[in-house]
C-alpha cells in the first residue's frame, strides 16, 4: 500500500466517523497561528485550540515570509482575523543553520529564513507584521516559543493594539 492510499483510507475512515465539521470558513476565535512545520507540534493542542476557532499557517521555522503575509491579508480582510500570533519552538532545524549551508544543501537559490536567536527572529516577525500596511486591521500580534520537550510556550514578543 502506498502512502497515497493509506491517506485515502484514512479519509473514509474520517468520512465514515460522521465528524461534526465547522459550517463556516471564518474562525470563530478572529485568531491566525503561524508555527512551524515540524511535526512535533500539534498546534491546536499545544494552545487549546478547537477545529473551526483558528487558521493555522505552518511553514519551516514558523517564519513571515511574502506567502504567510498574503494568507493573512485574506484572513484579515475576509475572513475577520483580528489576533496574529507567531509560534517558533526550540530544537528547530532552521535555529542550527544558515541560508549558505541550505543553498549549497539544496541548490535552491532561495532565502530561508534561517533563525540565528528565537527571540530576535520572533520580534523581526511581528514587526514585519505591524508595519504591514494591509494588516492595519489586526489588534494584537504575539510571538511565542514553544518549548518542544514540556510543551510550554512562552511569550517573547507582542505588540498589543492597532495600528
Amino acid at each position: 500500500m502506498t502512502e497515497l492510499d493509506r491517506l485515502l483510507e484514512g479519509n473514509q475512515r474520517y468520512v465514515s466517523a460522521d465528524t461534526p465539521r465547522p459550517k463556516d470558513a471564518p474562525p470563530r476565535r478572529r485568531l491566525a497561528l503561524l508555527t512551524c512545520m515540524d511535526t512535533r507540534i500539534d498546534p491546536l493542542a499545544v494552545l487549546g485550540l478547537g477545529l473551526g476557532e483558528a487558521h493555522v499557517l505552518r511553514n519551516a521555522g514558523g517564519r513571515v515570509t511574502g506567502d504567510v503575509l498574503r494568507s493573512l491579508v485574506v484572513s484579515v480582510h475576509v475572513l475577520g482575523v483580528r489576533t496574529i500570533v507567531v509560534m517558533q519552538h526550540t530544537q528547530c532545524g532552521l535555529a542550527r543553520t544558515t541560508d549558505e549551508e541550505l543553498r549549497r544543501r539544496t541548490g535552491a537559490d532561495i532565502d530561508f529564513y534561517p533563525i540565528g536567536d528565537h527571540i530576535k527572529a520572533l520580534q523581526d516577525d511581528i514587526d514585519r507584521l505591524v508595519s504591514s500596511g494591509p494588516l492595519h486591521f489586526v489588534h494584537a500580534t504575539a510571538g511565542l516559543l514553544l518549548d518542544i520537550e514540556t510543551g510550554a510556550v512562552r511569550l517573547v514578543a507582542k505588540w498589543p493594539g492597532g495600528h
